[in-house]
């Protein structure tokens, strides 16, 4: 049997260890084909690049994938790809390892979760990781028995078109990992301020500062689970429209 052609991207850059670790679980699955930024784009979310050229070029990294580094965002990468790279339709895309959780609130600004719904708008599996690590010199190894098979089970259970998963991995080791969990996405959001300063020309400048709140303790959701050891996945639709409130809106704006 062919095996399942897998299309790897990420937000950190094709140089991350994240997706190096990544590409390396997948070379012992399918046939891996790389494009991902040639730097880092994380917090760009679904950012496409419109005023400006695009490019790519294929590059010698280790491994017997083929890797194209490419000039724009994550959804650049995924677009670039199926329209100018690959030769068949990618069974499956996977995105990350992120350097950090894309957990609650930070699906909406994840240039690893973007990518993976850029391959659900196109109807392919799609499926982000992430580790709740920062550091360049985190351990992506304890999650990749873990990683490969949700892959596996993915590519043998096709989603329903317009969902894609969301996975975020504790920070621990293998045997600490108590299991997966199938997860809502917490009520979470950054406080957020901006650090005020000046530069020596005495103009005003600004750094993002602020912290998380969790204000979702259910038992269900993202952030309980990951507190409490496990992995979460959290199915992610890109159709955004508030059924439940259409009607409501029906009789709000109607002005007869």
């Amino acid at each position: 049997m062919e095996r399942p052609l897998i299309l790897v991207t990420n937000d950190d850059g094709i140089t991350a260890p994240g997706i190096r670790n990544l590409i390396s679980f997948m070379n012992e699955i399918g046939e891996v084909v790389v494009v991902a930024p040639d730097s880092p784009q994380s917090g760009k979310g679904h950012a496409i690049t419109i005023n400006s050229t695009l490019s790519f070029e294929e590059v010698s990294l280790e491994g017997p994938q083929t890797d194209f580094s490419c000039s724009g965002t994550p959804v650049d990468c995924v677009k670039m790809a199926l329209d100018k790279i690959l030769t068949r339709r990618p069974d499956i895309v996977v995105s990350g390892i992120n350097h950090g959780a894309n957990s609650s609130i930070n699906v909406i600004y994840s240039g690893t979760m973007s990518a993976a719904v850029e391959a659900g708008v196109e109807g392919i599996p799609a499926i982000g990781f992430s580790l709740l690590d920062f550091s360049w010199e985190a351990d992506f190894t304890q999650a990749k028995e873990f990683i490969q098979n949700i892959v596996r089970r993915t590519l043998e259970n096709p989603m329903p078109k317009g969902i894609v998963l969301n996975v975020n991995i504790p920070k621990l080791s293998a045997g600490e990992i108590k299991g997966i969990k199938v997860c809502k996405q917490a009520q979470a959001k950054w406080e957020e301020s901006f650090d005020e300063r000046i530069n020596p020309h005495g103009k005003k400048y600004y750094w993002l500062t602020g912290y998380f709140n969790n204000m979702d303790e259910s038992e269900d959701a993202d952030e309980t689970a990951l507190a409490n050891g496990y992995i979460s996945i959290v199915p992610v639709k890109f159709d955004m429209t508030a059924y439940e409130y259409m009607k409501t809106l029906e009789e709000v704006m109607n002005f007869n």
